[in-house]
C-alpha cells in the first residue's frame, strides 16, 4: 500500500461494519440516509476530520497525516498537531477502505 492509495475523502459506511472492522467509502458513494457520518479527507499534505457536531452541523478539524511503516494511518490535529487518531488499515481499494476498530 502506498500513501497515494489513501488520498481522498473517506466516509464511514457504518451499515457495512462487521466484527472489529469499520468500512469507509469515497464521498461520492451512494449511502443510505443517516443522521450523520464521520469522515476524513486525506490530501497530499493535510488531513481534515469531519463528524456530526452541535445542532447537526458538521464539525471539522484540520491537521496532517502520515502512513506508518506498519501501514497505519496517523492523523495529527489541533494545537501542536498532537496525534489525534490511528487507523489500522486492513485493506484499501479505490472504492473501499477497511480499518480495525480498537
Amino acid at each position: 500500500m502506498k500513501a497515494q492509495d489513501l488520498i481522498g475523502n473517506w466516509v464511514h459506511s457504518h451499515e457495512e461494519d462487521a466484527g472489529n472492522e469499520m468500512v469507509f467509502r469515497p464521498s461520492d458513494h451512494t449511502f443510505p440516509r443517516s443522521r450523520g457520518r464521520d469522515s476524513f479527507e486525506l490530501q497530499a499534505n493535510a488531513a481534515i476530520v469531519r463528524g456530526p457536531g452541535p445542532g447537526d452541523a458538521t464539525a471539522e478539524t484540520r491537521g496532517t497525516w502520515s502512513l506508518s511503516a506498519s501501514g497505519d494511518i496517523l492523523i495529527s490535529a489541533g494545537s501542536g498537531l498532537k496525534l489525534a487518531r490511528v487507523l489500522k488499515v486492513v485493506s484499501v481499494e479505490p472504492d473501499r477502505l477497511v480499518v480495525r476498530k480498537d
